[in-house]
């Protein structure tokens, strides 16, 4: 007897059926469609609308507006929410010439919305250019079936423990490869600068690896990747979640390692300059810790146990090839005496634009305690 998946209904629609529509020409005329984060701080929205003709760069691209109530941004009674384009990337669903572009939300009175942390990111990007400071993050994400349960995963039971999945290869140790396969596609089409991707130690967790991106870019290209995720699951009728612990008990959680380094650091002896960032952050791990999830730490005291390769929330460590610490020094950095360090604290479902901020003030900007300097007279 076939078993059922539990995958959406407006998965089953005949494709090829719509694939017959996207061949039609566009006349000059090109689709473009508006991203941006919305009221929770972790989901993405969209909507499209026609261009006379295709842009060249952002600046081609005009502000917009969409309902802030329906959003979680904005009252019913004043609810107009300004789009701003900030990144345009190809479109891989509806393929050249149209576009997916990111924005900022903007408030009514064109102060930035409470979820729009780009907005002092890029402040802090453009004071700390100097540096050139490159990220790359390890997006890892689980797989859902529609019903909420993990993707391939038994109906009644659990499947066998872990060990065989991280990297796996067959049929019994990987679930939903398709998915991630075209994710990448997809990336590489749009100019994400994905590179690179493996199946998790959880059955049905995955990876991906954006970088490396200098200052605001990191963010504007992870969370394109994670928009460009969620959309081809929507094909594929399953859901992406970056819930930093969605199976409770003897199962690793999802986290968003981050990868860092400024010029000083990939230099010959830069290793003395990230043994110097490393102490600037054990100093400030809570604040650190605040601003690694959306919910000041409470995501992360969920998957930060001690446990399943991470350290413990409360405690901050430091080590050379060690995944159970706060901060991994990569062996070949210690052997090479430059690189870069991994900060193996951030949630899956953190903010980057938080995380490569929080990074820049305590490393570059040299601040200390719980509380952010607000640089916009400077």
């Amino acid at each position: 007897r076939a078993v059922a998946m539990s995958v959406s209904h407006s998965s089953r629609l005949n494709k090829l059926v719509r694939e017959q529509y996207m061949r039609l020409p566009q006349d000059g005329r090109v689709q473009v469609t508006y991203v941006w984060i919305d009221g929770s701080g972790e989901g993405v929205r969209c909507k499209s609308r026609t261009l006379d003709k295709e842009p060249k760069s952002i600046e081609d691209v005009p502000e917009w507006n969409f309902d802030g109530s329906s959003t979680a941004q904005a009252e019913g009674s004043n609810s107009d929410m300004f789009l701003v384009p900030v990144s345009m990337f190809r479109d891989p669903f509806c393929l050249d010439p149209n576009k997916l572009v990111l924005c900022e939300v903007l408030k009514y009175n064109r102060k930035p919305a409470e979820t729009n942390l780009r907005h002092t990111c890029k402040k802090v990007m453009d004071l700390v250019k100097d540096s050139h400071p490159w990220f790359g993050m390890e997006q890892e994400y689980t797989l859902l079936g529609i019903n909420g349960h993990p993707y391939g995963w038994p109906d009644n039971g659990f499947p066998g423990p872990q060990g065989p999945y991280y990297c796996g290869v067959g049929a019994d140790k990987v679930y939903g490869r398709d998915i991630v396969e075209s994710h990448y596609k997809a990336c590489l089409y749009a100019g994400v600068k994905i590179c690179g991707t493996n199946a998790e130690v959880m059955p049905s967790q995955w990876e991906f690896q954006v970088g490396p991106c200098e200052g605001i870019e990191m963010g504007d290209h992870l969370w394109m990747a994670r928009f460009i995720l969620h959309r081809v699951c929507e094909d594929f009728g399953v859901v992406a979640t970056l819930d930093p612990k969605p199976m409770t008990g003897n199962w690793n959680g999802a986290g968003c390692h981050t990868n860092y380094s400024t010029e000083e650091m990939r230099r010959e002896g830069g290793l003395k300059h990230i043994e110097a960032a490393i102490e600037k952050l054990s100093k400030r791990h809570d604040y650190h810790i605040c601003v690694y999830d959306p919910r000041g730490g409470r995501d992360n005291s969920r998957r930060l146990t001690g446990h399943h390769e991470t350290s413990n929330i409360f405690e901050f460590s430091a080590g050379v090839a060690n995944r159970g610490a706060s901060i991994r020094i990569p062996r070949q950095v210690g052997q090479d005496g430059c690189g870069y360090f991994e900060d193996r604290r951030p949630a899956a479902n953190c903010d980057p634009y938080a995380v490569t901020e929080a990074i820049m003030r305590t490393t570059v900007l040299n601040e200390t305690g719980v509380e952010t300097k607000d640089y916009a007279d400077h």
